[in-house]
């Protein structure tokens, strides 16, 4: 919301430095998040309010004039204009005008920059001042002609001292709607600086007839509509708003468009109720005859109405219209009718105030994508006895301003009619709650700054009996009266206090840490996380298993409103979604790597609520390397590359007793797939996608690598403790051992093998080689190893060396049959 400063001062008289005042509102609720300075830059010798003497014309130039400015100078200044709202003849005109000197935005630059006002010749006349546009004195963007200034404008008097001023933005959440006017803003900022708050006049003089039949209003759905209030004005002269109202409007955010509207738009700026004018003449009767008709109801199936933006707008039965005797005027608390709006020729206005529902109104206006300054303040909610207070400062605006004649009372419907709330509150509370501690004098002065009035109860420390203020829609219980104590009391001087108790015992979450840990390995090693949505689809979940019988829809626990099929089952496998997640980033990238840690919803049978274990699911798929112009590895990433970011997963998180094994799985590629065991415990699986598979996933013809483990089991098996070993400062011996072994028989036995019998002299094992081929016999295959000795005690010898290698041998041949390859 903007506030300019001349405007709230009208309201609230603000002592002091300023920069106090926006602290101690900024600290209460009404944040200030920005400040403009209209005028800063205006120099005041120099930028001043001037008088046209006379405009002549330019005698090398039609289109040109030169006026003749006075501006309490000595001797008046000749400038040259090309305005077009001043003409040969003219005389008397106020204008903002610059000298010599003066600093101006240039209106022709498209964008914003400053530039120094200097002597000049036009066509032969010497120019040594201006007459300032909007646009160049920075107000605006109007730049057709200059800026004319009210009749009552002091001549020579600074421009800043009379038309700058300073806006405030203020950042106001939702239950602060009892601030979105400047008369809300006005009465928190008398209270926060403890001073007398101005009432806004709201007296109307009205001289015409009763307004008692000459209008029927109607309230068909009082739930939605709490009560409406119209006036009636006639006799309206259409035209343009006075210049300070115009300047209000602008500073506020708001377009001036007529006298009418404007008076409109400024009562709600300034009260907080949007108002709306109908042409009371374009108003129909009820059938029958009668005066002109308003009926509050909803609206009727597939009815249509076009708006004041010249849109046709298709309306649903949830949404509360304006309606006359024929159909719809307006959408309630949205925006008006095309057919009923006040143009040129309108002389009798109707003007309505009324109070609807705010959910109504959010929902209307979210609905039909159509956003204005009455739906927003309706949204957030307003106070049902504003309507008649705002019409008669409407009325009496309308009266003075554009000529009207009000007529006698309002016609005012108002079932939704409620008594002022009281809540029972314990001064008590206050310490309880916001740790001040204030006597029951101080806490009653607080509250009545801003309106509450409490009655004292007989008994001693008894409980106050708060009456809450019309506009407080938000305070409802005891705790909110606490909260606006301590407003007024400021949060900056409530006392910090430590805690009297000791700290409780920090517990390790072994399982979040766990977690954490995991998500930081896989990041390390080049994978993204992703999140997706629990719920799935039985289709989905049938891809993985291709051939198989579809899922039971009995073993799956389904959403009694799912918002689509696609999301209608609770998930009970990660695999599915991360195969259509990939699938989706395949579009826009060349590689993919993703890890995503979430629960599944497992059935217990007799139980209504399911078990969430969660799992860890990975995919990888693409180049193994980046593309760069260095070139690199163009290899696809295949098994092995998952099982490597498996191992350091495994490594990080100093899981003991890793081993893989072979195995089957529907959804895996035979021969390509592998479950992961610590110990005798499963942790899951991982392989590479199946081609049927694949394809049902309609992923490319290319390697997809996929896993999933419990996290439950892997954070069981995960150690918080990692033992560091020594370092020898004895060197290390390497010896390379080729091993010829049965096909069959995995890498993982003969390294269980070897280290068995190597013993803590064996510091590292490095399977470099696999060979099949013409110099090894059919059904056997070359294994080739890197061992590393090393001791803690001293220099190994030769014939330490043999012999360890001679043990291995050994242990190989006993345990697997293997044979040094010659």
């Amino acid at each position: 919301m903007q506030v300019p400063l001349k405007w709230l001062q009208e309201y609230v008289d603000i002592e002091g430095p300023r920069e106090e005042m926006y602290e101690r509102i900024t600290l209460a609720g009404l944040e200030v998040v920005g400040i403009e300075d209209i005028g800063a830059r205006w120099d005041r010798d120099k930028i001043l309010v001037g008088e046209v003497k006379e405009i002549r014309p330019h005698p090398n130039a039609d289109r040109l004039t030169v006026a003749v400015i006075d501006y309490g100078a000595d001797e008046p200044l000749a400038v040259v204009t090309g305005a077009p709202n001043l003409k040969p003849g003219d005389s008397g005109v106020k204008v903002a005008f610059a000298t010599e000197g003066a600093m101006l935005i240039d209106g022709y630059a498209t964008e914003r920059q400053y530039v120094k006002l200097r002597p000049s010749n036009i066509r032969g006349v010497a120019s040594t001042g201006m007459v300032c546009s909007e646009k160049e004195l920075g107000i605006s963007g109007e730049h057709e002609g200059i800026m004319i200034l009210p009749a009552d404008a002091p001549v020579g008097v600074p421009l800043r001292d009379y038309l700058g001023d300073v806006v405030l933005e203020l950042d106001l959440t939702n239950d602060m709607a009892y601030c979105t006017n400047m008369a809300g803003v006005g009465r928190e900022v008398a209270a926060l600086l403890g001073v007398d708050y101005h009432e806004p006049p709201t007296q109307v003089l009205a001289e015409g007839e009763k307004i008692a039949g000459q209008v029927l209003v109607e309230i068909a759905d009082p739930q939605l509509c709490k009560r409406y209030s119209a006036a009636l004005i006639k006799g309206v002269s259409i035209g343009e708003s006075p210049f300070w109202m115009q300047q209000r409007l602008v500073r506020s955010g708001v377009r001036p468009i007529n006298v009418i509207v404007d008076i409109t738009n400024y009562v709600m700026l300034e009260l907080g109720q949007p108002l709306h004018a109908f042409d009371y003449h374009k108003l129909r009767p009820k059938p029958g005859g009668g005066p002109p008709a308003i009926i509050v109801r909803r609206a009727l199936p597939g009815e249509k109405m076009p708006t004041l933006d010249g849109v046709e707008r298709d309306l649903t039965e949830e949404m509360l219209l304006i309606t006359d005797g024929g159909g719809p005027v307006a959408i309630a608390g949205v925006m008006g009718g095309l057919e009923s709006e006040v143009a040129d020729d309108t002389r009798d206005i109707l003007l309505e105030s009324a109070n609807f529902d705010n959910i109504s109104i959010r929902k209307t206006s979210q609905t039909l994508k159509l956003s204005s300054e009455a739906a927003v303040r309706f949204g957030r909610g307003i106070d049902p006895e504003l309507t008649t207070v705002a019409l008669g400062r409407a009325c009496e605006l309308m009266r003075t301003l554009a000529g009207g004649e009000v007529a006698q009372g309002f016609e005012d419907v108002y079932p939704g009619y409620a008594p002022l709330r009281t809540l029972q509150f314990k001064p008590t509370e206050v310490e309880r709650l916001a740790g001040i501690r204030l006597s029951t004098e101080e806490i009653i002065d607080l509250l009545k700054r801003l309106g509450f009035e409490c009655d004292q109860s007989m008994e001693q420390d008894g409980p106050l009996s708060v009456t809450i203020p019309s506009h407080r829609l938000d305070v409802s219980v005891p705790a909110d009266l606490v909260e606006e104590v301590a407003r007024m009391y400021g949060y900056g001087r409530i006392p910090v206090t430590l805690m009297e108790d000791e700290l409780p015992p920090q517990r390790v979450n072994w399982e979040l840490e766990i977690e954490e840990r995991v998500r930081d390995v896989l990041a390390g090693c080049g994978l993204n996380e992703i999140i997706n949505y629990p719920l799935t689809n039985l289709e989905s979940i049938a891809k993985l298993s291709p051939g198989a019988e579809p899922p039971d829809t009995n073993a799956y626990i389904r959403i009694a409103n799912p918002l689509t099929n696609e999301r209608e089952y609770m998930r009970q496998t990660l695999m599915n979604m991360m195969l259509e997640t990939v699938w989706a980033n395949l579009r826009f990238a060349y590689r993919v790597a993703l890890f995503e840690i979430g629960r599944v919803y497992l059935p217990v049978s007799g139980e209504n609520l399911p078990e969430e274990p969660r799992r860890l699911c990975i995919s990888m798929t693409g180049p193994r390397a980046e593309s760069s112009w260095l070139g690199g590895d163009a290899d696809l990433i295949g098994f092995f590359d998952l099982k490597g970011v498996v191992e350091t997963l495994l490594e990080r998180l100093n899981v003991e007793d890793a081993s893989f094994e072979p195995t089957q799985h529907p959804t895996f590629h035979p021969g390509r797939v592998a479950r992961l065991l610590a110990g005798d415990v499963e942790l899951g699986l991982l392989g590479e996608l199946h081609p049927t598979v694949r394809d049902a996933f309609d992923l490319p013809a290319s390697p997809v690598c996929l896993l999933e483990l419990d996290m439950e089991a892997l954070t069981e098996a995960a150690h918080e403790v990692e033992f560091m070993k020594p370092i020898s400062r004895y060197p290390a011996v390497r010896q390379d051992l080729a091993l010829v072994v049965d096909e069959g028989i995995p890498g993982a036995k003969a390294e269980e093998a070897i280290r068995s019998a190597g013993g803590k002299l064996l510091v590292d094992i490095l399977l470099f080689d696999v060979y099949k081929g013409e110099q090894v016999p059919e059904g056997k295959k070359s294994l080739a190893y890197s061992l590393t000795y090393q001791s803690l005690e001293g220099t190994l010898t030769d014939k330490q060396v043999a012999k360890l290698q001679s043990r291995i041998l050994k242990k190989l041949k006993k345990q697997i049959g293997a044979d040094l390859r010659a």
